[in-house]
Order: C-alpha cells, then structure tokens, then sequence
C-alpha cells in the first residue's frame, strides 16, 4: 500500500509538477537518506545534509525518469549511492587524511565512546563494504535490495559483508568489545 502511495506522489510531481506532493515524499524518506549519509560519511552532520539536499534535488529534477521498476524507496536511495560515490570521487585525494584526522577527533573528546569506536571500525571498511554494512545491518535492506540500490552483484555484496563485518568484529574486539 505504501508503493501505491509513493507512486500516486511521484505520479503528481511528474505530471502535474506538485510541489506538496513531493514534499511529503521528502519528509517520508529524508530520515533513511541522512542516516545512510551519516554512516558513509562517519558521522558528520553538515556534510549528511549536504548530500541529502543533493540527493533530494536530483530526484526531484529527475522525477520523470522513475519508471516504477523498482519501489520509490530503492530508486531515491540508488541516487542517493550515486550522490556520495559522486563526493568521493572528487574529493579522493584527500579522503585518507580527512577521514583518519575527523575520527580521530571526534574519539578524542570522548563523547559517545561506543558511537565513536563504530565509526572508527567503518572507516577501515572500503567504501563500497561499508554501504553494503550500514545498508543491511542498520537500514534493515535485504541483499537484493542493497544490490539494485549498489548496481553491485547480489555475490559481491555477499562478500562485501562478510569482509566488512569480519574488519568491524576484529577492531571492536581489539578494542575491548565482546563478540
């Protein structure tokens, strides 16, 4: 019933350019867009907003392109892989270093210790690793969800799992964490 709902949405945006319309579909779907950004981006806020804004007008210039092949929901967070992988390739030069220097300090002050050592085990995880994480185990997508969302093979992100939460349970049991 919800799909039909998205699609009644996208449907009046399209066609008839509904500004409403697509504003509940922001406020439906802007949580799960900023959480996914929180977690690609190790916590930082400003930058997840940013993304989020970014994601939210591409599908909002690009409405016309959802064809219904896939629900509302797996086509908006496919733009939203794009719009960080898009960041990521601009700013590769420098992503080792900012990523290394903003973990470092957010476990410096200390706050939210658990949060932070989480944050600090997804950041040795390759990108692509870490989406497929953060997508199965704190947004709940099924394997063949986060590979459409990827564009990756259902295989591969079966791998990038089990490589990802291999690298996250030895850090967090290093770090004093029980399996």
């Amino acid at each position: 019933m919800a799909d039909l709902n998205d699609i009644s949405l996208v449907t009046q945006v399209a066609v008839f350019h509904n500004k409403r319309a697509f504003d509940q579909l922001v406020r439906k779907y802007q949580s799960p867009v900023r959480r996914f950004f929180l977690n690609q981006t190790l916590g930082d806020e400003m930058l997840s907003d940013d993304l989020a804004q970014d994601t939210f007008i591409k599908a909002y210039v690009n409405i016309t392109k959802f064809k219904g092949m896939s629900s509302f929901s797996t086509w908006l967070m496919r733009i939203a892989y794009n719009v960080f992988y898009d960041h990521v390739r601009a700013s590769r030069p420098t992503e080792d270093i900012d990523t290394s220097k903003a973990v470092a300090s957010k476990t410096a002050s200390g706050s939210d210790s658990l949060k932070m050592d989480i944050y600090a085990a997804l950041a040795l995880l390759k990108p692509d690793e870490r989406s497929c994480i953060t997508m199965q185990l704190i947004d709940g997508y099924p394997i063949d969800q986060i590979s459409k969302i990827t564009g990756i093979p259902e295989n591969t992100v079966k791998s990038h799992l089990k490589r990802g939460k291999e690298k996250m349970a030895n850090y967090l049991k290093e770090n004093g964490y029980d399996r």
